[in-house]
């Protein structure tokens, strides 16, 4: 994911500092007022409104310094101007800087919770999506993960990759549904795929072992939709060395093979590349389905030119729409970046995405581009990644 620079950073910060001190400036407001308008007016009754803002985002200890500071300009404004009604305003800041010292103190536990739960949720956020490296085995590697819900930390997309020695083997998926159960099953598939990668000696025997792991964490669970927690993936096992990929596609959508130059089958871009819809020859069931619709799998290879890119992505990618309900249309957007790097195509299709749904993604949404010959823009082999709608 595209980090965000200072300068955008910037205001945002301003204005959060802004917002810390704005209880001492209502009370510096309110105090000018108090002592620059009429005697009528009594405006020194608005000091109260001081704690009880302080006690959204301010402590305890904090909250009743700011109604005793209250407290002591009532009194100094009533001294120096005769200000009226100078006993009503004093039980008015009492009462509403006890009211706000135990509201900050409710508000406060229940940040400590908030912040216990996301870090659950980032650990659970760790185990389906582990950080995967820029470079693997020769092949570079690109990942971009956004939530749905803006606070949310994880969902039922997942994707993958392992170094094994058949060749880079990478996966990609989406759990039907949502919550937690869509999550447990991610979770099976992904860390299924980190162990059986290395094992198994075809893509089609490596989906079926993921199908049995997947049967056997359904059959353990009790939600009323575990049976139906099946999964659409793609797997891909890149080869560099023979410049091939190999794939198979079990009822996901389709990647994309951006080329450099222009290539049969595909639809040119305005630089001379092309794009390449990768169908599959035959169709193969999604995982936790063969059961039921069969359990065939079809492979299929596709040469690699030097410089070709994959894109693998979820349907929240196709599906994210505009206020008019259309449809994102990737394959189109995708033809004029051809000749984009893998971190800046990610970076661009994610600023894209937020800008064509006004920021309301309906689905999740992660997306992953593989270059055979490991070319990276990244001196290191850092890991990979996107948090989600944090970045928003």
């Amino acid at each position: 994911m595209p980090h965000r620079s200072r300068r955008s950073r910037a205001p945002g910060s301003r204005r959060r500092g802004l917002a810390q001190w704005s209880p001492l400036l209502l009370t510096v407001v309110i105090g000018v007022l108090a002592v620059a308008t009429p005697k009528a007016f009594a405006v020194s009754r608005l000091l109260p409104a001081a704690p009880a803002l302080a006690a959204s985002m301010w402590t305890v200890t904090a909250t009743v310094l700011l109604g005793v500071l209250t407290l002591a300009a009532m009194l100094a404004i009533q001294l120096a101007f005769d200000e009226p009604a100078t006993t009503f305003t004093a039980v008015a800041i009492a009462g509403v800087t006890a009211a706000a010292a135990y509201a900050a103190h409710v508000r406060l536990q229940r940040e400590r919770t908030l912040t216990q739960v996301r870090s659950v949720a980032d650990a659970a956020q760790a185990v389906v999506l582990r950080p995967v490296p820029r470079l693997l085995g020769g092949v570079g590697i690109e990942t971009l993960y956004l939530a749905a819900a803006e606070e949310a930390r994880i969902g039922g997309d997942f994707f993958a990759a392992v170094d094994s020695p058949h060749g880079v083997r990478v996966l990609l998926g989406d759990v039907r549904g949502k919550g937690l159960s869509a999550v447990g099953v991610a979770s099976a598939i992904a860390n299924g795929f980190r162990e059986a990668a290395y094992d198994e000696p075809d893509l089609a025997r490596l989906a079926r072992r993921l199908e049995r792991s997947v049967n056997r964490y359904s059959d353990t669970i009790t939600a009323p939709d575990a049976g139906e927690g099946f999964a659409t993936a793609i797997f891909a096992e890149v080869r560099p060395a023979r410049r091939e990929v190999t794939l198979l596609n079990c009822g996901h959508p389709a990647p994309l093979l951006l080329s450099g130059g222009s290539g049969a089958g595909g639809s040119g871009g305005p630089d001379g590349g092309s794009i390449r819809v990768l169908d599959p020859s035959a169709p193969s069931p999604p995982l936790n389905m063969a059961a039921l619709i069969g359990g065939e799998y079809t492979l299929d290879t596709v040469p690699l030119a030097p410089g070709d890119r994959l894109l693998f992505y979820t349907d929240g990618v196709t599906e994210t729409r505009d206020r008019d309900g259309r449809f994102f249309p990737l394959t189109e957007w995708i033809a004029q970046q051809t000749a984009v790097s893998p971190p800046h195509l990610l970076a661009l299709l994610h600023r894209q995405l937020l800008s064509f749904s006004e920021g309301a993604l309906d689905d999740d949404i992660a997306a992953l581009v593989v270059r055979c010959d490991g070319a990276t823009d990244h001196r290191a082999a850092a890991p990979s990644g996107a948090s989600p709608a944090s970045d928003r």
